[in-house]
């Protein structure tokens, strides 16, 4: 197709760049109703419930504010109520002090677990390192209520363990109901995400770098502290990152687990909202536990963030 010498230029490129915005519209239209689906089930809640916990409790909260008990209201101005009301409470303060200290626990053996298993296979492979990666990712086909009871009756006071133990006349401790059954929990369903995501990045680090290192005479913990960590650095962030948030929410495991007091602020939440009848507290720690996996998910943001850069994304 010839062009039309007497065609302005400016005219030729306006022509061209006229069926783009048919495109970009239709485009759009594609991706609205998934936008509005997430907005109307998930945005509009949370929008509600952030007033709900500054004591706005007209509109849709007014039911559940008439319903509940010890619900602050707000009188023009956003109160912190209920905010103060809960800081000032010791069990929750119990209880969030314990949610941090298993994240933070469980999270530390999980990742030291997933980089060990993820060092075997780089370093020694064989058919033990592949029966540890294959054990690892176990849990993943276990239900969490089925694995929570059986680690329950394993450690409880007649448990395998201790049942073991009396065999040869010695004394086992009972985890069962402890802050040590909902560590071993959380570490036992978090594993295989996090054996996975961290493996493929260490195995994705460049061979001829670490044998380089080597012939340089740079032993174990060098190599794997100057090269195999950095490079594998963004998956071993993402995968502490995800597995923290999914500890700091979690609900089955310390449920069935944990003791009654204190407790993960997961059960907490529950307790309030039905037991206890005071929904705009169960609404304060939602946001307590969402500021909290904020802040570690602004880390993987930062992550993805490097990758793209180093990838040329960015």
């Amino acid at each position: 197709m010839k062009t039309d010498p007497q065609t302005p230029h400016g005219a030729r490129g306006a022509a061209s760049r006229a069926p783009a915005a048919p495109g970009r519209t239709r485009g759009f239209v594609m991706a609205l109703p998934p936008i509005l689906l997430i907005a109307l089930f998930i945005g509009v809640p949370i929008v509600l419930a952030l007033g709900f916990s500054f004591g706005f409790t007209g509109g849709l909260n007014h039911t559940i504010s008439v319903i509940g008990q010890n619900v602050h209201e707000a009188h023009g101005a956003p109160t912190f109520g209920a905010y103060a009301d809960l800081f000032s409470d010791s069990r929750f303060v119990d209880d969030l002090a314990m949610t941090v200290t298993v994240a933070v626990v469980s999270t530390s053996i999980v990742i030291a677990l997933a980089v060990g298993i993820g060092l075997y296979l780089k370093f020694a492979g064989g058919m033990v390192g592949k029966v540890l990666s294959a054990l690892a990712v176990v849990p993943l086909f276990i239900p969490v209520v089925i694995a929570s009871w059986a680690i329950l009756g394993f450690y409880s006071a007649d448990g395998f363990l201790r049942s073991l133990a009396a065999q040869f006349g010695l004394g086992f401790p009972v985890f069962s109901f402890t802050i040590v059954t909902v560590v071993i929990g959380s570490v036992w369903t978090s594993l295989p995400f996090a054996t996975l995501l961290v493996t493929s990045g260490i195995q994705a680090v460049p061979q001829a770098m670490i044998d380089a290192a080597r012939d340089a005479g740079a032993p174990f913990i060098r190599v794997v502290a100057s090269i195999v960590v950095p490079m594998a650095g963004v998956p071993i962030v993402i995968a502490t990152t995800f597995t923290a948030i999914g500890i700091l929410g979690s609900f089955t495991v310390p449920y069935f687990t944990g003791p009654n007091s204190p407790n993960m602020l997961g059960v907490a939440m529950s307790n309030y909202f039905s037991a206890f009848n005071q929904p705009q507290q169960a609404v304060v720690m939602a946001f307590v536990v969402f500021a909290i996996a904020a802040g570690i998910a602004a880390v993987y943001v930062w992550a993805n963030f490097r990758s793209a850069k180093e990838s040329g994304a960015v």
